[in-house]
């Protein structure tokens, strides 16, 4: 992971994860924050080799800040920790999904999740019987 210097932060995650690791330009993974039990999705925060190793050993998600380009622990000033369950990596190993048992809102803003203000379409919200059926390719 190389710092907005241009100079490589050190990390301690294992050379055969890294190796894996599809990352963007600026060496970060997208990481998913859900609820263990409820599959409720709390958040997206980013991650760079070093908060993934962190929070593989922790036990704690431990994201990186894009704004204040440091390190975060989630809780460690809210008191809303996220306590790890398992950390799985998506099929392109570009995406790390955190199962966790969250403590408190998951979002800055107090709500339980990033997802609960802004909602663009709800199941409810579609009627079955006006939703065009797909074309036969008959």
């Amino acid at each position: 992971m190389t710092s907005t210097t241009g100079t490589p932060r050190p990390s301690s995650l294992t050379p055969e994860i890294a190796a894996r690791l599809k990352r963007s330009a600026d060496g970060l993974l997208p990481a998913i924050a859900q609820q263990y039990d409820t599959g409720e999705v709390l958040m997206l925060g980013w991650m760079d080799d070093e908060a993934l190793h962190r929070t593989l050993t922790t036990g704690r998600c431990t994201y990186w800040s894009r704004s204040r380009q440091e390190y975060w622990v989630k809780g460690d000033t809210s008191g809303h920790v996220q306590w790890v369950k398992s950390v799985a990596l998506d099929c392109d190993a570009d995406t790390v999904l955190v199962k966790v048992d969250q403590l408190g809102a998951a979002c800055h803003t107090g709500a339980r999740t990033c997802f609960d203000e802004d909602v663009l379409l709800k199941d409810a919200d579609r009627d079955a019987g006006s939703a065009a059926a797909p074309a036969s390719d008959q």
